[in-house]
């Protein structure tokens, strides 16, 4: 089915009152949003929603009620994108190379002949999903959980936001420890859970379809000695006390999908939340967190 953007050009701080009323008013349901910077210097930004084409009618009156609530009546036009539907299987693999993280070895079908003894492997096809590992973000997670459980013993770990189900596999490839993995997105969750199964892994991971940490299953799993967050920077921020409240005394949490110069505002919302910054791993740009609840 076609996908479309409804969104609207403001500026970072209307963009953010978007954000953060857009979830309000959508609650649980499983809508991708997003904010991204146009212009840096005229201070123009994009604050969307994606949505299958079919549902546009319901979802423009809500967008619109949105749009008056922050802006009233003189707000921004409500902009409309078409998103072209691309075999991201084939195009993603065009000149895709394995990647090294830590003990871990991010690769494709087609590049299985790289593998080392030694390595851990991953085999991620870049398909539907964030998260091949050829992402700055992606690597520093890796390297960052390879750091960690190489000196800790977590009973149990969360992947908020799992994309292709990597950092959940490279944790139990590591320690036969319950992983919880959640995404907002249901299509990143079955090609995560497909992932788990291409990899060997039959049992171990519970993948589930959640925004923030609004399911059943937190009850269930929590409080977690280890949770990983690769999202981007505002929503990380927005999480931080459900994280917190979700995390087993002195457990670690890693971040990430941090721009570089985002890191001291990212920090600040988790200092809030009494957590101490311990180890920062710099990636083309971008910043994996290490920090201690």
């Amino acid at each position: 089915m076609s996908q479309i953007r409804l969104y609207v050009t403001t500026n970072e701080a209307g963009a953010g009152q978007m954000l953060d009323a857009l979830s309000m008013a959508l609650g649980e349901e499983p809508y991708a949003l997003a904010t991204m910077e146009i212009d840096e210097k005229a201070d123009r930004w994009e604050a969307s929603v994606y949505l299958d084409a079919d549902e546009e009618d319901a979802l423009r009156a809500i967008f619109a009620d949105v749009v008056k609530s922050v802006f009233g009546e003189s707000g921004p036009e409500i902009e409309k994108e078409e998103i072209e539907e691309i075999d991201w299987i084939a195009k993603s693999l065009e000149g895709l190379k394995p990647v090294r993280a830590g003990r871990f070895l991010v690769h494709g079908s087609h590049d299985r002949d790289h593998r080392r003894a030694g390595d851990i492997a991953i085999e991620i096809e870049a398909g539907q999903a964030f998260g091949t590992g050829h992402h700055g973000t992606t690597s520093g997670c890796l390297e960052m959980i390879d750091t960690v459980l190489k000196a800790e013993q977590p009973l149990n770990a969360l992947d908020l936001g799992t994309g292709t189900g990597v950092l959940a596999m490279a944790v139990r490839k590591l320690r036969p420890i319950p992983v919880l993995a959640t995404d907002i997105d249901p299509v990143a969750v079955k090609v995560a859970r497909d992932n788990a199964r291409a990899n060997g892994i039959a049992s171990g991971i519970d993948f589930v379809t959640a925004p923030g940490f609004h399911h059943a299953a937190f009850a269930e799993y929590a409080p977690f000695d280890l949770i990983i967050a690769n999202i981007l920077a505002r929503p990380l921020m927005k999480l931080a006390p459900g994280l917190k409240r979700n995390l087993a005394p002195g457990g670690a949490v890693i971040l990430s999908g941090i721009l570089a110069e985002q890191r001291w505002k990212v920090l600040s919302a988790y200092r809030t939340q009494g957590m101490r910054h311990e180890r920062t791993y710099w990636r083309n740009g971008w910043v994996t967190l290490l920090l201690r609840g």
